[in-house]
């Protein structure tokens, strides 16, 4: 049953907490926002008017209450070739179209396919995001003296020590706030600042129609990249909605998560901004702090808009070593340490797709790729398991009965042909189809073959109780 809060609920539960979450989860926006538009090869305003836009969008129209998202790495690789060789105009045109493309998919309610996605496919693809997310915090230690280090394990220190004794303002929030004074008290002018990695220089974003001719040439150009960004923007976003539904206890409407997601993409394509999705360490992050409900994510986008259009100068000081050790505790947190310590335990198969999806992602660098590979290989090991077919005969006088148990399909119609003796020295033959269930054309065939067999032997046939699907037999 899909559950459905008030609007007095959005909006007055917990007020302190999910402001103070949503602004918490800024925090984590702006260094991922900047390094998406690079990724993109498009300037850092792009990545943070997509993410003010999308936020927006999805906190009125989404489906997921407290689910962050914005602009996304998944999604950024695949636009760099497109930018390259046409501009970023027809990057603002195939981010409507992956608008329109994602609405669609909410509109025929393919939100219900991620019902094949099994659990190990979900715990491999929230384990490789953790350890890609740490891999991607490695870059800002490079060329660092031991104050970057140590500033970072006070990050940790304060995020982790003050919660114990103090709760009422988010710890990774004070973090920035200390980490920031004092850099600036003690003048430590040899560390990273978010200003030092690239200019903020935003304005207020407006609409404006992308500057390319309105052409079937110009859709045979974008539609191919629209159609990546949405399948990849629909997977991420339908991976972490599970995710927060479980965290929360929660079921909520994904269908109309798809249709939001998509009215925010055509809203940041008209705004100068990328196509974007649902950020698992951010959304994390924005739940943990008890950031549960819509005015969260308002809030993050409304604190983004007011750090980068009128306090550029603030944000530019904040030290990229409290942005960091905050990201080192998002990987902690969404890491699935138990299912390590579970491996023994559970079925090998399990744990295969697990670390098969684990490494598809961190091979290609594309989680979509990853959850796709952990799909294929769970309805394989599916399959193998579903073909194990039982045959039983019995003799009662001259006539003998085949009794099959299982599952008739293609992987396991094999078997009825290779297991049922065509030459026996019984007169008749019972078939008995009871106990399975044929489900395909080709399972339907090796019945009708092993019959015509027998009876080309001069066997008398009876297929015992057949359904529907198997009359014609």
């Amino acid at each position: 049953m899909l559950q459905k809060a008030s609007w007095r609920q959005e909006w007055t539960t917990d007020v302190r907490a999910n402001v103070l979450a949503g602004m918490t989860a800024t925090l984590a926006l702006v260094p991922d926002s900047l390094a998406f538009s690079f990724m993109a090869g498009v300037p850092p305003v792009v990545g943070i008017y997509a993410t003010i836009c999308i936020l927006l969008v999805v906190t009125f129209m989404g489906g997921r209450p407290g689910m962050v998202s914005a602009a996304a790495g998944s999604m950024a690789v695949l636009m760099l070739s497109l930018v390259q060789e046409h501009g970023i105009q027809y990057l603002f045109a195939a981010t409507v179209l992956t608008g329109i493309i994602q609405f669609l998919m909410g509109v025929f309610k393919l939100g219900k396919l991620m019902r094949f996605v099994p659990q190990g496919v979900l715990t491999g693809f929230i384990n490789a995001l953790a350890i890609m997310i740490f891999m991607s915090q490695l870059r800002y230690f490079k060329g660092e003296s031991w104050l970057m280090y140590a500033l970072v394990g006070l990050t940790l220190a304060i995020i982790y020590w003050l919660p114990r004794y103090f709760k009422a303002i988010p710890s990774p929030l004070v973090a920035v706030a200390v980490l920031s004074i004092a850099v600036w008290a003690f003048g430590f002018g040899d560390v990273t600042r978010i200003g030092d990695i690239t200019a903020i220089d935003a304005s207020l974003p407006s609409f404006f129609l992308p500057d390319i001719p309105f052409s079937w040439d110009t859709l045979a150009i974008i539609a191919p990249y629209s159609l990546s960004l949405a399948v990849v923007g629909y997977t991420e976003t339908m991976l972490t909605h599970n995710l927060l539904d479980e965290m929360t206890g929660e079921r909520t409407d994904k269908n109309r998560e798809m249709r939001g997601q998509g009215i925010a993409n055509v809203v940041a394509g008209f705004f100068g901004g990328m196509a974007g999705c649902a950020l698992v360490a951010e959304s994390v992050l924005n739940v943990k702090m008890g950031g549960k409900r819509r005015l969260s994510t308002l809030v993050a986008a409304l604190f983004l808009l007011l750090l980068t259009v009128l306090l550029g100068d603030v944000l530019a000081m904040i030290p990229m070593a409290a942005l960091v050790g905050i990201m080192l505790m998002v990987c902690v947190s969404i890491f699935d340490w138990s299912s390590l310590f579970k491996m023994k335990r559970l079925p090998a198969g399990e744990t295969f797709i697990m670390l098969s999806t684990v490494a598809a992602v961190l091979l290609t660098h594309d989680l979509a790729i990853g959850v796709g590979v952990g799909v294929l290989f769970s309805f394989i090991g599916f399959a193998i398991k579903a073909s194990k077919v039982q045959i039983d005969s019995e003799w009662n006088g001259t006539t003998r009965t085949y009794r099959v148990h299982g599952q008739l399909f293609f992987a396991s119609a094999s078997e009825l042909e290779e297991q049922i003796e065509t030459q026996c020295e019984a007169e008749e033959i019972h078939l008995d189809l009871t106990g399975t269930k044929v489900w395909d054309h080709t399972a339907n065939l090796a019945v009708k073959r092993t019959v015509e067999r027998l009876r080309d032997n001069g066997k008398q046939v009876t297929v015992l109780r057949a359904s529907a699907d198997q009359a014609a037999v």
